[in-house]
């Protein structure tokens, strides 16, 4: 009895729901130690996503997309001089796939806009890499640019390159056509990790490092060197960045909703939401 009573509240619900298609295209960007303000345009880059999306009701659905961006920045481009000095950049793809619900403040169906907020779970995917000198492209994680898994520096365990992060944000909507929906959102991403542009905390020391990790891993750790009249390798506890602030990616730009066509239930005698018993055949 419990179990008919069950399939009778959410029968209704999953009957008249709408499914829809979501495209995204937009712009991504991060803050972390080599870009400082909360929002900032200077060196985004391109992202775009697609996914599902349930309308529940009018005002609640749920959504599962995946997405793809590209961070990155350059202390080059900062205005502290002490961040010019260490001549530190990065880049990485972002791969991320989301479980989000999502809000409306207005029904869709009775307005033609409504704001509206959204948060979830996503698991995504990084891997910081810089150019060296000679313009050849090298990935980071590897090098331990922070000492991550030498003996000498046993606290600083290697992070890993997919996480979990937690996706807030909100927008604006606009109903063009019955099924068709604009959007323009910002979507932070709340990481766990303060890695995901490779710097964190202070430098190790240069000649265990050179001897663990060799000459293209001191290279890469600092390159104030490289720069006319630039300082040496700094001294092991130097300033390298701060570990207490987590890093932070987002997205930002266009999200169009496309309602697909209504699933349509093999179901028996079914007319206007009423289930016959099925009739007998002589």
């Amino acid at each position: 009895m419990k179990k008919l009573l069950l399939v009778g509240v959410l029968f209704p619900l999953f009957t008249q729901a709408q499914w829809n298609l979501n495209l995204f295209g937009g712009f991504s960007n991060y803050i972390g130690d080599m870009q400082h303000r909360p929002y900032s345009t200077k060196e985004a880059n391109g992202s775009f996503g697609l996914g599902l999306q349930y309308d529940l009701t009018g005002h609640i659905s749920f959504l599962t997309n995946f997405t793809y961006g590209k961070v990155s920045a350059s202390d080059a481009q900062d205005n502290k001089t002490n961040n010019r000095a260490r001549n530190l950049s990065f880049e990485s793809k972002i791969t991320e796939w989301n479980v989000l619900v999502e809000y409306n403040l207005l029904d869709l169906n009775e307005h033609r806009f409504t704001p509206y907020v959204f948060a979830g779970v996503a698991l995504y995917h990084f891997d910081p890499y810089a150019f060296d000198s000679l313009g050849k492209k090298v990935y980071l994680h590897i090098l331990s640019t922070e000492g991550e898994g030498l003996p000498q520096y046993p606290g600083r365990k290697p992070y890993s390159l997919t996480q979990f992060a937690i996706p807030v944000g909100g927008g604006l909507k606009f109903r063009v056509s019955q099924g068709v929906t604009i959007a323009y959102e910002i979507g932070l991403r709340k990481l766990f990790t303060d890695h995901l542009d490779d710097v964190s905390t202070t430098y190790v020391d240069r000649a265990i490092f050179l001897a663990d990790r060799g000459p293209k891993a001191v290279e890469m750790a600092y390159r104030g060197g490289e720069l006319k009249g630039g300082a040496p390798y700094p001294g092991p506890g130097g300033y390298r960045g701060n570990s207490n602030h987590k890093d932070w990616y987002y997205m930002s730009g266009i999200r169009v909703t496309i309602a697909l066509p209504s699933n349509t239930f093999a179901i028996h005698g079914r007319r206007n939401g009423i289930i016959d018993c099925p009739k007998k055949v002589y």
